[in-house]
């Protein structure tokens, strides 16, 4: 019998958990713990429920709710692999499932031996449709690597999606708008610049084919979806535009960028396309016209791959498009101007993109998040604050080259060992304040010997907080610090500021507006900092802005192939903006 949220929640506490038998394997504590946070306003509310009380329980159980799915899903794997090898392979299909059977009985073995429980996988994958053989041995083999406090979370996180997708099932229901996004993302990964295509890598950098190709798929979904004008504009930009009641009113501006980093994930930035497209088809199909316009955008160029200027697409809407950038040469000498003209790119309009803020209500953008914090918590949806400001610095220490040998302790000028104080002060400074993040990236010894005290030490500097004061804080004790760190060990330094980029706080009213959605959803609120930029920065110069992040898969992985979310989330991402658009019907049209 199909479950309901109206009965579980009039279930008594003995036959709330009856119901929900076989959600978790052999575990009916999970759901006891979950009963007590009745009335449940929706199926999203009940996984968290159900989430959070395997957080909160002790290792022992945890543990053992791991064994008792593996007993399940380590079968099904098994199981799994034969059934596809025996399908795909058109001779000897016999040794060649064998050697893959091999393979996992080794790896589990050595995971088992080195965290002294089972490896577990949601076999459904983030579409529901399963994960390939390959998929779950290269998985197996890249977590053995993990911490072993790490990886429990890890095996419980899969178990969660287990969880969900038997949850969804045994609720009828089908995540069909986050199924959408998750299939426009797949068909738009199709493109990606040569060199990677021929990898199986995603590589789409601004104005190439491939990234031409993916403008001309963005714009025949949105005319697919309803909206009312399409165009691509001077910049590249894809501009979907969906009339309100009124086509006079003002708009709401939306969207993120279509171009990836090298070797990337399918989801940063183009989430933030696919989930207001996927808004606008149900306001077509429905008939539905709001008392605003939906403006949204593909931004072209955010990434700043190709050519070393960044933020074009969304920098051309702001009035910040500098045409010295078009002198710009890529790595095949290319100019960026060559480049606009052989894509049919009306240069002499990219004046006229600048939008007029009086016309618009604000900026809203939904983001993977990028990092780890909503998988750790089990939350799907989080609040973005602030964009982080940064300012990023090179720097160069100088001490003496010695013989590593006949150069006494107390007596070196060892440039490496003053950069090394340096990393460690970094990390105990930016932890010792809420929302400060530094990071030594890159460490150079130039021309380093094993036997050589280092002479030379080139480093980076990267420090970024949700407020430019907290930054500049933290940036002027670093510096400091460095100060005394050379004096004491008789070296000198030289630092070269390259990047600084001011804070961008969510306008308290878009954020308080992406709060009621969310809680719409029954979800609770989860308010956090966006420590990378997005195109919301710079509209933020321009109007009020406000960012919905989305939990990716993976531990939040981005910038890589292993990026994901699931449809479930992805579902959740469509819900939450379309509420938001229609809580601001409400407000514009009272």
């Amino acid at each position: 019998m199909t479950l309901s949220l109206e009965r579980i929640n009039a279930a008594a506490p003995r036959e709330f958990c009856a119901l929900l038998d076989g959600i978790y394997e052999r575990s009916p504590w999970i759901a006891e713990q979950a009963a007590v946070r009745r009335p449940l306003r929706s199926l999203a509310e009940l996984k968290v429920a159900l989430v959070d009380a395997v957080r909160a329980a002790g290792r022992g159980r945890q543990l053992a709710l791991i064994n008792a799915h593996a007993r399940v899903i380590g079968r099904t794997a098994i199981e799994r692999i034969i059934a596809t090898e025996a399908a795909n392979a058109s001779a000897a299909p016999t040794e060649r499932t064998q050697d893959k059977l091999a393979t996992l009985s080794r790896l589990d073995a050595e995971y088992r031996g080195r965290f002294e429980f089972p490896f577990l996988v949601a076999l459904q994958g983030p579409r529901a449709r399963g994960v390939p053989p390959d998929d779950v041995l290269a998985t197996i083999e890249r977590r053995l690597g993990n911490h072993p406090d790490f990886e429990l979370a890890e095996a419980l996180r899969n178990i969660h999606r287990y969880a969900e997708t038997r949850l969804d099932d045994a609720f009828a229901f089908v995540p069909g708008l986050g199924n959408a996004v998750w299939d426009w993302a797949e068909m738009l990964a199709e493109h990606s610049d040569p060199g990677y295509a021929e990898r199986g890598q995603l590589t789409v950098t601004y104005l190439t084919d491939a990234h031409r190709a993916c403008a001309r798929r963005l714009a025949g979904w949105m005319r697919e979806c309803g909206f009312d004008s399409v165009e691509v504009d001077a910049v590249g930009n894809v501009v979907g535009v969906y009339h309100g009641a009124d086509s006079e009113r003002k708009r709401l501006l939306t969207g993120s960028h279509y171009d990836t980093v090298r070797n990337a994930g399918r989801y940063d930035g183009r989430l933030g396309i696919l989930v207001p497209m996927a808004c606008v088809r149900e306001l077509k199909r429905a008939g539905c016209r709001l008392p605003f316009g939906l403006e949204v955008v593909g931004f072209a160029e955010e990434e700043g791959q190709r050519y070393k200027a960044v933020f074009l697409g969304s920098g051309a809407l702001t009035g910040h498009f500098d045409l010295r950038w078009l002198e710009q040469k890529d790595a095949d000498g290319v100019t960026m101007r060559a480049a606009m003209t052989h894509a049919g790119l009306r240069i002499d309009d990219i004046a006229t993109l600048t939008r007029d803020p009086a016309r618009y209500l604000g900026f809203v953008e939904v983001h993977i998040e990028q990092g780890p914090v909503l998988d750790e918590i089990g939350i799907p949806l989080g609040i973005v604050t602030s964009i982080n400001g940064g300012v990023r610095f090179v720097g160069e220490i100088a001490g003496m080259a010695s013989h590593a040998g006949t150069t006494p302790m107390d007596g070196r000028r060892d440039a490496a060992a003053a950069a090394a104080e340096l990393v460690l002060y970094v990390e105990k400074r930016a932890s010792a304040v809420p929302n400060v993040v530094g990071t030594v990236g890159m460490l150079d010894v130039p021309s380093g010997s094993i036997n050589v005290v280092p002479g030379r030490c080139r480093f980076s500097l990267d420090i970024r907080s949700t407020t430019d004061a907290a930054r500049d804080a933290c940036v002027n004790d670093v510096l400091a610090e460095l100060a005394r760190i050379c004096d004491r060990r008789g070296v000198v330094f030289a630092v070269e500021e390259t990047l600084r980029v001011p804070a961008a706080p969510s306008a308290p009213e878009w954020q308080r507006r992406w709060e009621n959605a969310v809680a719409a959803l029954g979800l609770p609120i989860h308010r956090m900092p966006s420590g990378a930029g997005h195109d919301a920065m710079k509209l933020h110069e321009v109007m009020p802005q406000a960012m919905l992040f989305v939990r990716g898969g993976n531990s939040g992985i981005s910038h890589n192939p292993l990026e994901t979310i699931s449809n479930d989330d992805a579902h959740l991402a469509v819900c939450a903006f379309r509420a938001l658009l229609e809580n601001l019907g409400r407000e514009l049209g009272s």
